[in-house]
């Protein structure tokens, strides 16, 4: 032993480094659950196996080279290291392979990315100056020394055993295991996580071309299972009306009643609730696409991916879309976002979908005055929106994505119609003044279409599309909503709003467990419009018999009665823990929805029905 630390004392050096660092950086970024000593054992060594497997290829190499390797090798993981503990800041999720076709829109995400790098952060990069360091100077502790195949059979074959029980290790993984990045990194590693994402990438990638139409029978079977009626007396009571959709950007349900420092957070939206059906145990259900996932579920029914987003990774699909379905019905359909169209593939996606008019950064009159962060301002959105909705030839079906509410929740103190929280993250305290903004652009749209004469024959949808505040800060939230957020809670802050405002129709609070996948099943029969042969993981909202249930991307399943979460199971009423296996069903049943539409996804199933 003594020998081989002599003779290879630098690969070691930068080897123990290198896992440290590791081990550090994932205790301390990710929120990783280890209750058991085997799951910290395993936690501490699965890194320490992929480092000793590619640290040790470096020993094959001439010794000049060596050193070369090692620091090429501690860099390029680094960089993975640190580019998940930068996402995972905000995301609280990991980066996945099919996320790098997404490089292409970092231009558009450099307002957040910079708000996520800290100054500390220049830590993660010390032992990179400290090798070079070695590798410059050469001190005499320094030492390189080729080896041949036949000096490490031992070592190799340790090795090969240790990887076929990791293989062996990952082949148990159940499905809500496998939507759980967090669980999968602390289990493998988050370095072999990586090897389990490609063999995943390769999986999902050849399902296109093994799919056949009788991979429809277990899909149907599964959606029969769970289909409810919707509710005929809510049948075409918005028949004929044009409907505008609205997505709130990170708009979620905690400020909707609510007032800081003695003034509303949403006055408008208030407003609108008392009378409009709203809904107040919405969940959102999207994954890595975000905003795109959201517009996905809406327009789809389907869940999107778990890994990546549908509208990069398969654009070219056939799909049986909500826009398409009212073109068909004799609608105008039309989509509005001050972004360019090319910005998550829309400009691909959309036409797809069934949108026959497109609207995006080229069709506004954006400027400096009228931006902030991510773009144009809700307000000067929603004006220069209305100059086009008012030229569409009715009934149409338009769709509107707001931006000013968007992390990092920047917003020109001239902006304000609401104070900031006072707490320690900047986070918290922007979010209020950019949620009660949007809401004041949702008040002029109602305004204007009032003025336009539009509004008595308009069906109004807003939702939220996904969480504004990550767990990271929720240590904060906390102050304001004056209670732990524990894992209870946090489920619980998986709500978005999400309301349907029907002119000449008295609304109503409806609590029903549901999520975004539900509303084009419920704007289907609003409309007067049969399911048909619509295939949809949805059911109506309003439907008498409706099983209160959702499903959330990361697996968690959510009953009126159960929450399933993280390996856990909660009473929905108390947040009371229960032994596991009291969730079993409802795991399953969220495991199943996932799965099907999953497959229907990565088969392109609907080019067979």
């Amino acid at each position: 032993m003594k020998s081989i630390t002599k003779r290879h004392s630098f690969m070691l050096f930068s080897l123990t480094f290198l896992w440290i660092k590791t081990l550090i950086i994932s205790m301390t970024t990710f929120q990783l659950t280890i209750n058991y000593f085997l799951e910290a054992v395993t936690f501490i060594l699965s890194p320490l196996v992929f480092l000793v497997v590619v640290f040790g290829l470096g020993l094959y190499f001439k010794p000049k080279w060596q050193g070369y390797y090692f620091l090429f090798i501690s860099v390029l993981l680094t960089i993975v290291l640190y580019s998940n503990a930068v996402y995972y800041r905000e995301f609280s999720d990991i980066i996945t392979l099919p996320m790098l076709l997404m490089s292409g829109n970092m231009g558009d995400l450099s307002t957040s990315i910079i708000e996520l790098i800290h100054w500390y952060d220049v830590f993660f990069f010390l032992d990179l100056f400290i090798i070079g360091y070695f590798i410059w100077k050469k001190p005499k502790w320094v030492r390189f020394e080729k080896i041949t195949f036949q000096q490490s059979k031992a070592a190799v074959v340790v090795i090969l055993v240790i990887i076929t029980i990791s293989i062996a290790q990952v082949s148990t993984l159940d499905r809500a295991q496998a939507f759980n990045r967090t669980f999968l990194v602390q289990s493998l590693g988050l370095y072999n996580f990586y090897i389990y994402d490609a063999f995943v990438q390769t999986q999902t990638s050849v399902q296109t071309v093994f799919a056949e139409e009788n991979d429809w029978t277990n899909i149907n079977k599964h959606l029969d299972e769970n289909r409810v009626a919707p509710n005929d007396d809510m049948f075409g009571i918005a028949k004929d009306m044009n409907v505008i959709v609205v997505s709130l950007e990170s708009v979620e349900s905690f400020v909707i009643g609510e007032e800081l420092n003695g003034q509303e957070i949403t006055p408008f939206l208030n407003e609108l609730i008392e009378d409009s059906f709203y809904f107040d145990n919405f969940y959102y259900q999207t994954g890595q696409g975000k905003t795109s996932d959201a517009e996905f579920l809406i327009n789809n029914s389907l869940y999107p991916l778990g890994r990546g987003a549908v509208f990069l990774t398969h654009d070219q699909n056939e799909y049986r879309a909500l826009p398409e379905t009212l073109t068909n019905y004799g609608y105008e359909t039309a989509n509005f976002h001050a972004n360019d169209r090319s910005f998550y593939n829309r400009d691909v996606m959309y036409p797809n979908l069934g949108y026959n008019r497109i609207y995006s950064f080229s069709d506004y009159d954006i400027s400096m005055r009228n931006s902030v962060g991510w773009g144009m301002k809700d307000i000067d959105f929603v004006e220069q929106s209305m100059d086009y909705i008012t030229e569409l030839p009715e009934p149409f079906y338009s769709t509107l994505l707001t931006l000013t509410n968007h992390f990092p929740y920047h917003l020109d103190e001239e902006d304000h119609f609401i104070e900031p929280f006072n707490s320690n993250s900047n986070i918290v305290n922007q979010y209020f003044p950019t949620v009660r903004y949007t809401d004041e652009a949702m008040r002029i749209l109602v305004d204007q279409l009032k003025e336009e004469g539009l509004y008595e024959n308009t069906a109004l949808i807003m939702y939220g599309d996904h969480y504004g505040i990550a767990n990271s800060h929720y240590d904060e939230l906390s102050k304001f909503l004056g209670k732990e957020i524990n894992l209870y809670e946090a489920v619980k802050l998986e709500r978005v709003p999400l309301i349907i405002h029907i002119p000449g129709v008295d609304g109503k609070t409806i609590s029903t467990i549901s999520g975004q996948v539900d509303v084009m099943p419920s704007l289907l029969n609003l409309l007067g419009i049969p399911e048909d042969d619509h295939v949809m993981f949805g059911n109506d909202l309003f439907a008498e018999n409706r099983e209160e249930f959702a499903v959330l991307r990361d697996g968690t399943a959510i009953s009126n009665e159960l929450i399933s979460v993280n390996g856990s199971c909660l009473s929905y009423t108390t947040g009371e823990e229960f032994p596991l296996e009291k969730c079993d069903s409802l795991r399953e049943k969220g495991e199943e929805a996932l799965f099907y539409s999953d497959k229907i996804i990565y088969g392109d199933l609907f080019r067979f029905n």
